[in-house]
């Protein structure tokens, strides 16, 4: 999971994309990068932390140009230590590409094979962004004919990449010269909206980014989600094309977009994530019901922030008092995406604060948006406790999670899952809850898509099935092996 943007207008780029990065924070939060095209010359500043600590007013000043990218990361694939891993990452044939990307390769062993032994390619880290660049490179490399470089040739190259390359990949590259590129993997899997800012007599300004909340909040207008597959090309004075690059593309969205990870004023697939948060909450509730006395529950309370719409509803439906007993320290990162299970134990208490008032003497239902590694859910436990609950019932709006996740979300090991060769009511018993009640993957499912055109969703972290297809119990074996998270 990282955040991605793309601008091409009439005016510098560099504050446009400083901006777009500031809301898309949520999505990472170990680095992050920007590079502008300034004709045919780039110009790039990147760093480790955050957006506002990463860039100073001379990083900014130097950033020239009305083409740019960018780009937060959260580290599922290469070395959350080594800063020189933080994207873009950047080639300079042909004609010169930088490039940003979303997702997780699943076939890096055979491509790092084939870009040493055939391509004659050089890879400089560990990072699977760099070998789709260098794909992407060389694919482009064998489609040119003459002295210019056409949108045919473009949409050539990228189909040859969804040919080579497997896994998840939401892409954004600059050609220098030449303009824009963004491409999707042919099951849509991570998320990618293009939108459109008139500008009067000079033409549009167009902008791709992983979440539409980037496009409404700089004034432009969410044109569509670039389908699965699709690739788009925008050229420096605003002209577009498009083409659907990929043999048999379909659409199958991650789910833990709509559970956790994208922000709930975002609309992705057509898909609003806050509506989907509150539908959550409807199905939670009723499985609730099913499973336990509600005369035994006093009060409703989410873990802020992003389970707060599937408790409200919970509430709601259940007829019980909703309250806010976590108060959360919004200086402290989201504790999920931290690299290292010891600094995410460190972060919980520091990012979370039990009111003992809210809690003395009550009966507590607790509704989390997901559990994972049951670290942060077995602090809040405590906490409660600790505060004065004298019953807790923790629920959680998605099922357990009991597989690793391979396309982009930094779940590589089946032992740190909490639900991993448990039943739920182990899971309890691990988190010293009351009560232990989990969604129903079928819920989810029909929670989130419901109302859309939307038909699947990429449940394999819930369910063990892999869309790709590609997954097999030896890369899994693998990715454990050599994969920290």
């Amino acid at each position: 999971m990282c955040g991605i943007v793309g601008i091409v207008s009439h005016e510098p780029v560099n504050q446009q994309i400083y901006d777009a990065l500031l809301l898309l924070q949520h999505r990472g939060q170990d680095s992050t990068g920007i590079a502008t095209a300034e004709g045919p010359t780039f110009h790039m500043a990147k760093a480790k932390g955050q957006v506002r600590e990463a860039f100073r007013t001379r990083d900014m000043r130097s950033l020239v140009g009305n083409i740019g990218l960018g780009h937060v990361r959260y580290v599922t694939k290469g070395d959350a230590a080594n800063e020189q891993e933080a994207q873009p990452f950047y080639v300079n044939a042909p004609y010169g590409i930088i490039l940003v990307h979303n997702g997780n390769l699943t076939n890096t062993r055979e491509l790092a094979e084939d870009l040493f032994h055939v391509d004659r390619r050089h890879v400089n880290s560990t990072s699977d962004t760099e070998m789709l660049l260098n794909v992407l490179a060389n694919e482009l490399q064998s489609q040119i004919s003459g002295l210019e470089l056409d949108p045919d040739q473009i949409f050539t190259a990228v189909e040859q990449v969804h040919e080579r390359v497997e896994g998840s990949y939401a892409a954004i590259a600059m050609i220098a010269g030449h303009g824009l590129l963004a491409f999707r993997d042919p099951y849509g899997i991570r998320p990618l909206v293009l939108g459109r800012r008139p500008t009067g007599m000079v033409g549009d300004d167009w902008v791709v980014a992983s979440e539409s909340l980037v496009l409404e909040a700089a004034g432009y207008e969410v044109v569509r989600d670039i389908a699965p597959g699709e690739a788009v090309f925008i050229t420096p004075d605003g002209e577009l094309h498009s083409r659907q690059c990929a043999r048999s593309p379909r659409l199958v969205p991650c789910s833990f977009e709509y559970v956790y990870l994208a922000r709930p004023d975002s609309i992705m697939n057509g898909i609003s994530v806050y509506d989907a948060r509150l539908r959550l909450g409807n199905r939670l509730a009723d499985t609730i019901t099913r499973h336990m006395p509600l005369g035994d529950v006093d009060v409703v309370m989410p873990i802020p922030d992003s389970s707060r719409p599937a408790a409200m509803q919970v509430a709601q439906k259940l007829g019980i008092e909703y309250r806010e007993g976590f108060y959360k320290n919004r200086y402290v990162g989201r504790t999920f995406i931290m690299p290292g299970q010891s600094q995410r134990k460190k972060s919980v208490r520091q990012k979370l604060n039990a009111m003992g008032s809210e809690f003395k003497g009550k009966n507590i239902l607790i509704v989390d948006d997901s559990i994972v590694r049951g670290t942060t859910s077995k602090e809040i436990v405590e906490m409660a406790r600790a505060a004065g609950a004298n019953k807790v019932t923790f629920t959680s709006a998605a099922p357990p999670v009991r597989h690793p996740h391979v396309y982009g979300i930094n779940m590589p090991s089946r032992a740190e899952l909490i639900a991993h060769d448990r039943k739920i009511p182990e899971i309890g018993e691990v988190l010293d809850a009351d009560h232990m009640i989990f969604q129903e993957i079928s819920d989810m499912k029909d929670a989130i898509i419901e109302g859309s055109h939307v038909t699947d969703l990429e449940m394999s972290c819930f369910t063990g099935d892999y869309v790709t297809g590609t997954v097999t119990p030896e890369y899994l074996d693998w990715i454990e092996r050599t994969q920290l998270s």
